[in-house]
């Protein structure tokens, strides 16, 4: 039974993932927002729903090492797992904007992360800050994101071609991927989280892998199906913008609403999410494109990590 519920968990996700990229890249289309913008706000804060759901539910449930290691284990996982998965498939460009910004501010509140976590707490006060730093980042993106030249509109707009419906239709798309998604995701997640809890893995453990994974699963699928569509800034922007809201927008409203310590979310863990985010930057700097050969170092440095996660004591 539990096999069967995460097959669906599985099948939901992949077609949520559908829906919310359609719709999305209809809704950027019609507002004359970039496809970037969209990625870093509305398809990234929408498919890490289920991070704040479990991180949320993890807090008050006095279980710290899954939500805090939820947001970190997912932070590493989408800069290599997922954002490595959809490179692998469809190399993409890389814009200016993501170079200066976007990749670089990331890699910065990956920094943040690891000062908050070093006195082994987060706060409310810096819940707080967190959570108006993500208001500020929304509402700034989202004016830069009206702001493209006609040019990349007017490639988006023959990437997207019939998929630009009217701002009704695609709003429904948007909100029924994402329902499929948030649905999706919790099937998955339990059936993952019993499996490994029968199988005597630590809280921390499964706050990093199985977890961090489950909820991960519609950053995955999104941005593989925005990646095959040709849509690589929505699939990259997707990934920098949920590593963006795990920090601001998920830790930020658990700590507000229950301070967290850092429990078993060890230093050499925040280390490896700081060197990940580097070396994405790093990768978009160099040739302005994430290569296929990149994404697959990004593959294997995830499953270096989650063997080193799993060696035994």
């Amino acid at each position: 039974m539990i096999w069967l519920l995460g097959g669906l968990g599985l099948l939901l996700l992949f077609a949520g993932g559908e829906g919310l990229v359609r719709g999305a890249s209809a809704l950027a289309l019609r507002l004359g927002l970039s496809p970037l913008a969209v990625g870093l706000t509305v398809v990234a804060f929408g498919t890490s729903t289920p991070e704040l759901v479990v991180s949320l539910d993890a807090a008050m449930a006095g279980e710290p090492d899954i939500a805090v290691g939820n947001v970190v284990g997912s932070n590493i996982a989408n800069l290599t797992l997922i954002l490595g998965t959809a490179m692998m498939f469809r190399p993409s460009r890389v814009i200016a904007r993501t170079v200066r910004i976007d990749a670089p501010l990331v890699v910065f509140i990956s920094w943040v992360l690891l000062g908050l976590l070093a006195d082994g707490e987060v706060g409310r006060m810096e819940g707080l800050i967190l959570v108006g730093s993500l208001i500020a980042f929304t509402g700034l993106t989202l004016m830069q994101g009206r702001k493209e030249p006609s040019a990349v509109q007017d490639e988006f707009q023959e990437a997207v071609g019939g998929a630009a419906g009217s701002i009704l239709v695609s709003a429904v798309l948007v909100a029924a991927g994402l329902a499929g998604l948030v649905l999706g995701g919790h099937l998955f997640l339990n059936a993952a989280v019993q499996v490994a809890r029968t199988a005597g893995v630590s809280e921390a453990v499964i706050g990093l892998t199985i977890v961090a994974v489950g909820t991960s699963l519609p950053e995955l699928v999104t941005s593989v199906v925005a990646a095959l569509r040709g849509q690589g800034d929505i699939a990259i922007g997707n990934v920098l913008g949920s590593n963006v809201f795990n920090v601001l927008g998920i830790l930020g409203v658990t700590a507000v609403v229950l301070p967290l310590e850092a429990g078993g979310i060890t230093s050499p863990t925040l280390w490896i999410m700081v060197g990940t985010a580097a070396a994405v930057a790093l990768m978009a700097a160099t040739g302005k494109r994430i290569t296929r050969w990149e994404g697959g170092v990004l593959l294997a440095t995830y499953l270096v990590y989650v063997l080193w996660l799993v060696k035994p004591a």
